[in-house]
């Protein structure tokens, strides 16, 4: 069987001998030659060695987890009731809130108050009783 060659191919040597001579180099191709498809954009960094160096730079890149803390408070009916009427105005306007989401709303208010602001606040404020309620 002969294979058929177009021009652009040449015909490979049919004998061993004529094989094992050396071929002249091919001509390098430069980059700046080759279509880029990363024109324009930023290099890439360069990939981690070991897993162990991928771990380091993923717990850096990952952002501190805040710590929670459960506590509890007691609060008047009224204090519970407006929590209970904000939370429907909230849904109201298509936002859930939960109330501790509302409580933490009034928190950032309050620290944006300046002093004798905010003592006005803690002076409407009426004071309770603390701790639980005794048995009946």
């Amino acid at each position: 069987m002969t294979k058929k060659t177009t021009p652009n191919e040449k015909a490979k040597p049919s004998s061993t001998a004529e094989s094992s001579v050396a071929k002249a180099p091919v001509a390098a191709v430069k980059k700046t030659d080759m279509p880029s498809n990363t024109a324009g954009k930023e290099a890439k960094t360069a990939l981690p060695a070991t897993k162990d160096e991928a771990k380091k730079q993923s717990k850096k890149d990952k952002p501190k987890k805040i710590k929670m803390i459960r506590d509890s408070f007691t609060l008047p009916e009224g204090d519970y009731a407006k929590l209970a009427e904000l939370k429907k105005k909230c849904l109201e306007a298509g936002v859930h809130v939960k109330k501790s989401e509302l409580m933490r709303a009034g928190l950032l208010r309050l620290s944006k108050l300046n002093q004798t602001a905010l003592l006005q606040a803690v002076a409407q404020v009426e004071v309770i009783k603390t701790g639980r309620p005794a048995k009946e």
